[in-house]
């Protein structure tokens, strides 16, 4: 052999390194055997971009490899580099690509998943992508090729899509012509979402199966068939297309590959497992939860127990992925996403492995170990991470608890109501009001000889769907492009710009019909970083239009108007809502000042979780796992202020390569993608990496006061603040509330007057308890002898005016000084209707008091609960204790 350059020599000797290799890789090596081809193919390496999007409009997640070089293929922005390659973090529990329901219940669907990939931005196309894809895995991997099919797409008249025949001719001078096997448009035209890149793909499948299995039936015939051993393992795709929003196609300024190849799967075929979960992926992770639960894995498909673990395990991954990247878990969003895999991981071990306290976050540490080298972020972020979810897993056992107490009472009462079957309101209000899981439900009826309507909770379940697509439902039109002009924001150094509209499209959603259009000089700042997207005014010689918002979307600066021009080509001048502005970017500056002082008073642990900046407020979270005390507060206020005080310049970098950034000391937001270029910020010794607007002098922000410090989750702190003219109306309130209290009180010592009452008021206090309970010492005799024999029971139905702790008080005692009896007592304290029902315990097995107290409550439009023995019901309606009383007296 003739090594003609140093370039064929290097990959000579990598091929000769390689093909030395063990029978057996480890997943770690694997990943790492296909960064090295890639990058001695001349591939860029570059890290997993963030699982989790902070400013993409379009996704909550990075659901394949592709995600993060999506403006490099629409041409908004300019590659790093000509060819890429990468192991991309990707999550699919939302929108279009959803495999949530689906983990657990087979081998190979996974939430959270890693995508190695390769990509070609201009450069290489199918010829070069798939001579890669054979030698990576027939001669690096060594993969026989007997066990290898590809696909290629067949065309669509109905698109007039021809088939890939250049794909077919190339497959050819590797892979015999009767492995090479037709696909659909279904399978073999890979698309973004319902409009952006687009192309035909080639897809390889491999065969796992036994020579036995392979004899029997061929690998052609199952190849996507949803075989569990006949498994697609790498798709590469040719973006050629854009589908714009009217599904018609249109060509790409330039041909780009991007392909994407399941690594766990990968691993299922280089390890000769039959289970992704069989790999050392996931065996690490599966040997911890049978340590933590006594329970052994036996890999059983339909085994819950199984399953249970297979969930587990997978979502670990996910939500400790997400947190490190800095999405927490919470009730709305990207935030309820997490919550709802984590809870899922939470219900299936609580069911089906017994594990009743917290655990799962006692699996952090053993990822940490399996993928902490390639993902530093889960090293770095281990404790908030670990933190996060055993608070979550104690907040979720809680909500169980107090579910079952709400589904023993459902259960009571569908058996009261001589019902088999639990109503599907009730079940789906469990589900939806209290986090409490319709499965776990279905199981607990089970075990009492119950069923739940199905049918009617599923209803209920589309209903809420339905619901949620009605809210967030809209039509988006394609852009109709006008003059072909530079699109630039100016926002950083005006507030108003004449400009034109480059293009423009219709937006329909559930408020009307909108326009958005992007301008070719735009000083209003789009939605990021924390901070709110501006709004202000678009207008021309004639017409006026209101910009309701603006925001970031694939590269450009989008903003919402009312109406669209009648003529879109004219000059118009962009304005900015300059008060609202200024407010902000004060709001923005201050959180930088506030971030340093948090390090310098709390420690250099503190690291920024997340911000919301806006005109009216700031808020700012933080790590910090301790509540702060005022004495902390109060001192990172004053340096805040004294920080303002000093009229510090602002210094503004606009375009610096991202390592000068931090060598100059700049801190970024941890889980989010900078470019290669940067913005810095720097008020004195605050430097940060920012987009946002700010003051040109602290001075501008006039004066900073915190509101409030509160937990925002487990090892993450949220202050909310003010500062400008916000700060200067809340002293201004606070002034005028006090001059209100002094002229009240008649002193000009407010503190010493309010004190003054206090101790007026608790001595009054005693005073009426006293009288309370003598009043009720009264009562008790009186009641007593009240009691009418109904059969050989008792029952006392009575009104009174006694506040619900005198009643409670009276009940208890009667309940047990007279046997046999159901005591009821109606009361209109305060003009408030109370019922409060008693039942002795010799009773209280066949007349409960909840389902007394619950019937009764209905005459005063109410609702309560208790115990068999003890209830309480309030309501609304004080003339309906009349109807409840007449009522009581038949029980």
């Amino acid at each position: 052999m003739i090594i003609k350059s140093a370039k064929n020599l290097k990959f000579a000797c990598y091929q000769n390194l390689l093909k030395s290799k063990t029978l057996y890789m480890t997943s770690q090596e694997i990943r790492q055997k296909f960064l090295d081809y890639f990058k001695s193919k001349d591939h860029l390496i570059v890290p997993s971009a963030p699982i989790v999007l902070k400013d993409d409009p379009t996704l909550m997640f990075s659901n394949s490899g592709m995600t993060q070089f999506k403006d490099f293929f629409l041409g908004y922005k300019t590659p790093t580099a000509p060819k890429i390659a990468d192991t991309q973090k990707c999550l699919r529990v939302s929108g279009k690509h959803n495999d949530l329901d689906d983990v657990g219940r087979d081998t190979y669907h996974h939430t959270m998943f890693e995508m190695l990939g390769n990509w070609s931005f201009g450069d290489y196309f199918k010829k070069e992508a798939i001579a890669f894809a054979w030698e990576l895995l027939t001669e690096v991997y060594g993969i026989p090729k007997e066990n290898l099919y590809v696909t290629v797409f067949e065309g669509d008249s109905s698109e007039n899509l021809e088939r890939d025949q250049d794909a077919y001719d190339f497959w050819k001078s590797h892979i015999s012509e009767d492995r090479i096997i037709n696909g659909n448009k279904k399978d073999n035209f890979w698309e973004m979402g319902e409009s952006g890149p687009c192309g035909p793909c080639s897809e390889i499948h491999i065969d796992l199966r036994t020579p036995e299995e392979k004899a029997k039936v061929s690998g052609l015939e199952l190849v996507n068939n949803d075989h569990p051993q006949v498994v697609e393992v790498w798709n590469l795709v040719f973006m050629e297309f854009n589908r714009k929003a009217d599904k018609s196609l249109e060509k790409l300024p330039a041909q780009h590959v991007d392909t994407g190849m399941g690594f766990e799967r990968l691993c299922m075929a280089l390890q000769g497992k039959s289970s992704n979960y069989d790999t050392d992926v996931f065996t690490p992770l599966i040997a911890k939860v049978e340590e933590l639960s006594g329970k052994k894995y036996t890999g059983i498909l339909e085994d819950e127990k199984d399953i249970a673990i297979r969930v587990v395990v997978d979502h670990i991954r996910a939500v400790s992925f997400a947190i490190a990247d800095g999405q927490l878990p919470s009730n709305g969003g990207a935030g309820y996403v997490i919550r709802r895999i984590l809870r899922r991981a939470i219900s299936y071990s609580y069911r089906f492995l017994g594990i009743k306290e917290p655990f799962l976050f006692e699996l952090v540490t053993v990822l940490q170990k399996q993928m902490g080298k390639f993902f530093p972020e889960l090293e770095k972020q281990g404790k908030l991470v670990t933190e996060v979810i055993k608070s979550e897993e104690d907040s979720f056992l809680k909500t169980i608890e107090n579910g079952l107490i709400r589904v023993e009472k459902l259960i009571q009462q569908t058996m009261a109501d001589q019902s088999k079957v639990l109503p599907s309101e009730e079940v789906f209000e469990l589900y939806d009001t209290y986090g409490f899981p319709g499965d776990l439900t279905r199981i607990i009826a089970e075990e009492r000889g119950l069923t739940i309507d199905e049918k009617g909770f599923e209803a209920e379940m589309e209903k809420q769907k339905q619901r949620s697509k009605q809210d967030s439902a809209q039509k988006v039109y394609d852009w109709v492009t006008l003059e072909e002009r530079e699109e630039n924001f100016v926002g950083y150094d005006q507030f108003e710009s004449e400009t034109y509209i480059t293009r423009y499209r219709k937006v329909e959603n559930k408020d009307g019909e909108f326009y958005q259009v992007v301008l070719s000089n735009s000083p209003f700042y789009p939605e990021g970083g924390g901070q709110i997207g501006d709004k202000g005014i678009l207008e021309n010689a004639t017409e006026s239009f209101e910009v309701l918002d603006t925001k970031k979307e694939n590269g450009l600066i989008i903003s919402l108007i009312n109406g669209l021009p009648k003529d879109a080509g004219a000059v118009f001048y962009a304005k900015v809502h300059a008060t609202d502005r200024k407010n902000s970017q004060a709001n923005h500056s201050v959180t930088h000042l506030l971030h340093e002082a948090l390090r310098e008073v709390l420690g250099t642990h503190v690291e920024q979780k997340g911000s919301f900046v806006g005109p009216d407020y700031l808020r700012f979270d933080f790590s910090h796992f301790n509540k702060m005390t005022e004495e902390e507060l109060t001192l990172v206020e004053d340096k805040v202020n004294q920080k303002i005080k000093e009229s510090i310049a602002l210094q503004e970098f606009r375009n610096i390569p991202i390592q000068e950034a931090f060598d100059k000391g700049a801190t970024g937001l941890f889980g989010e993608k900078y470019g290669d270029y940067v913005r810095m910020i720097q008020f004195g010794s605050s430097k940060e990496l920012c987009g946002g607007t700010h003051v040109k002098n602290t001075i501008e922000i006039g004066h900073f006061k915190i509101v409030s410090e509160s937990s925002a989750a487990a090892g993450i702190r949220r202050i909310e603040a003010i500062s400008g003219d916000k700060s200067e109306e809340y002293f201004k309130n606070l002034e005028k509330q006090i001059i209100e209290l002094s002229q009240l009180l008649k002193s000009k010592d407010v503190v010493k007057s309010i004190e003054k009452l206090i101790e007026e008021n608790t001595s009054l206090k005693s005073e009426v308890d006293a009288l309370k309970k003598e009043k009720a010492k009264g009562e008790i005799g009186d009641w007593k002898s009240a009691y009418e024999l109904k059969g050989d029971k008792q029952l006392l139905v009575k009104k009174t005016s006694l506040d619900a702790g005198s009643v409670k008080d009276i009940v208890f005692q009667l309940k047990k000084e007279i046997p046999t009896s159901v005591t009821i007592i109606l009361s209109n304290a305060d003009d408030k209707p109370m019922i409060t029902v008693g039942v002795s315990d010799d009773l209280a097995t066949n007349y409960q008091a909840g389902n007394i107290v619950k019937e009764l409550a209905k005459e005063i439009q109410g609702g309560g609960g208790g115990n068999p023995g003890f209830a309480t019901a309030g309501g609304k309606n004080l003339a309906g204790l009349e109807n409840a009383y007449e009522k009581a007296l038949t029980i």
